[in-house]
């Protein structure tokens, strides 16, 4: 098979489903009923037409049939009075006369006989094109309720999908802040522990780690004897060299 062929075919193929998919088949049924009814239309103006035709040929008839009495009439008249040679001439057109009335009545027999053949293909196409119209809504509403079941079972196809990516991104979420947790929580424990350092309170080494504890506890040591002597229970003797209190003297001189 030569390349241009198989395009072709490829191309037809794509033409092909591209025009199913987008053919509506309840448009489709409605055209074919209107072209139905067209060709029933056309048939019965055919029927119309036989019956105008053959209405024509009795009223053709009847005026020959008028016309053949009355030249009959006349030729008993001229015989009534000698008139043989106007008797002979009256007989003579009556049966030119009869022969086209004969003629006439074929034509006529004929065309009434097309009329009855038309006008019973008339009532059978009636009926199938009916019997087409019931078909064709009976089709067209199951079409649209397999239409209107169709975008349901994709609506809810496509929920399922989604959701199924909701859940994966929920899933991702969770076990993301799970591990920003976990993260926080170790970062804790390491700087309660002193493993990390905390730079925000300046640079430390042992030696001022030493001095400071040094301090604390020099400063504790003084506030607890200030205490001390705030209460009286550790009252201390008097440095050598120091003055008594004034009132003491005073009372010695006395």
């Amino acid at each position: 098979m030569g390349i241009m062929k198989r395009m072709g075919m490829v191309f037809r193929s794509k033409a092909n489903a591209a025009l199913d998919k987008a053919e509506d088949p309840r448009e489709t049924l409605d055209y074919s009923y209107q072209k139905q009814l067209e060709l029933l239309q056309k048939v019965r103006r055919g029927v119309a037409d036989v019956a105008t035709s053959r209405k024509r040929v009795e009223l053709q008839v009847n005026q020959l049939q008028q016309q053949s009495a009355k030249l009959q009439d006349q030729a008993k008249k001229a015989l009534a009075a000698n008139r043989e040679d106007l008797a002979r001439e009256a007989l003579t057109r009556r049966s030119g006369l009869d022969q086209q009335i004969a003629d006439l009545n074929t034509q006529h027999a004929a065309l009434q006989a097309e009329e009855e053949k038309l006008t019973l293909a008339s009532k059978r196409l009636q009926a199938k094109v009916e019997s087409f119209r019931t078909r064709k809504e009976t089709i067209k509403a199951t079409y649209t309720a397999a239409e209107a079941q169709t975008r349901i079972t994709e609506a809810f196809s496509g929920i399922s999908e989604e959701m199924g990516d909701v859940g994966l991104a929920v899933q991702r979420a969770e076990d993301k802040t799970a591990q920003m947790q976990a993260r926080a929580g170790a970062v804790d424990e390491l700087l309660a522990s002193g493993a990390l350092e905390d730079v925000t309170a300046g640079p430390h080494d042992d030696i001022s780690r030493e001095l400071d504890a040094l301090a604390s506890t020099s400063g504790v040591d003084a506030e607890l004897e200030a205490m001390k002597r705030q209460l009286g229970t550790g009252a201390e003797k008097p440095a050598l060299g120091t003055s008594e209190p004034t009132e003491t003297k005073q009372e010695g001189q006395a």
